[in-house]
């Protein structure tokens, strides 16, 4: 499946008690780096709104309400944030319209702690956790994620618990060490298998860290050895070549830490590669 023609651009300048300010700017920072212009050069239709609240059951219903609507309308979420908590709302609102959803999740952290396991309670170290329904996050159609069709890339920091998790639920996961063993190619192509087995809808979630440091120092929490401009690039590339991305997230970017825009800029391309920017 192409993606839409119609592209709705959800921005969501939302984050709260991430361990340091900025996240909520996220959203207008790569914005400014010129998405809507790339977008719309590749000749798609944008259609912007703002979804704000003041907590995460209020900001994920919302914009679980936004998503869904924009696919029974047949265009394609594109939803910019804010901290990792806003691919709860994103995702739950894409599990009311697809049956089966499958989800290739880049982060350089699992996001599989919860209220029991998390020493911060920050509520992006819980995001992954509350989309498959185990956190305390109310939102209707949380926990339909099949793990079968979820797929974790990028991963370099996680916690016990989360480790414990991942090898007895089967999680598919490749972490930096498998990207540097087999080549982003045969990763990507290993998730798209994966994520897109069976599946009526296909979700790429991305967290801004799991981007080397070098490359993108403007996010939350920055952990060396990610993925390089080219690599990740290229991650994107192969999913907009597959045909089967039908919704993005974009997450954890951090305009105070950026040093002149050059991670939005960055996530600006990425994000405009996924739905079909070519170098030719």
């Amino acid at each position: 499946m192409a993606a839409a023609r119609k592209i709705r651009l959800m921005k969501v300048p939302f984050a709260v008690r991430t361990g340091r300010p900025g996240a909520e700017q996220g959203a207008d920072s790569i914005l400014d780096a010129g998405l809507g212009r790339m977008l719309r050069h590749l000749g798609k239709e944008l259609a912007e709104e703002r979804i704000a609240g003041s907590n995460v059951q209020e900001v994920g219903r919302l914009l679980a309400d936004k998503t869904a609507a924009a696919v029974a309308e047949g265009e394609f979420p594109l939803i910019v944030g804010g901290d990792r908590s806003v691919s709860i709302g994103a995702i739950s609102g894409l599990a009311r319209r697809y049956d089966n959803l499958g989800v290739i999740w880049f982060d350089a952290h699992p996001s599989l702690l919860t209220e029991r396991t998390s020493s911060t309670g920050y509520v992006n170290e819980m995001a992954l956790a509350s989309v498959l329904g185990k956190t305390d996050v109310d939102i209707p159609g949380l926990g339909r994620i099949r793990k079968e069709n979820l797929v974790l890339i990028g991963l370099r920091e996680v916690q016990p618990s989360e480790s414990e998790w991942i090898r007895s639920e089967g999680i598919t996961c490749f972490t930096m060490a498998d990207v540097d063993r087999m080549g982003i190619q045969k990763v990507v192509e290993a998730a798209l298998e994966t994520a897109g087995n069976g599946t009526d809808g296909l979700h790429v979630s991305f967290d801004a860290d799991c981007l080397d440091p070098l490359e993108a120092p403007g996010v939350v929490s920055a952990v060396p050895g990610g993925l390089y401009f080219r690599e990740a690039h290229f991650a994107c590339e192969l999913l907009s070549d597959s045909g089967k991305v039908t919704s993005m997230d974009v997450t954890e970017v951090n305009p105070f830490l950026d040093d002149q825009r050059r991670t939005a800029r960055l996530i600006a391309g990425l994000i405009a590669s996924v739905l079909g920017k070519k170098i030719l």
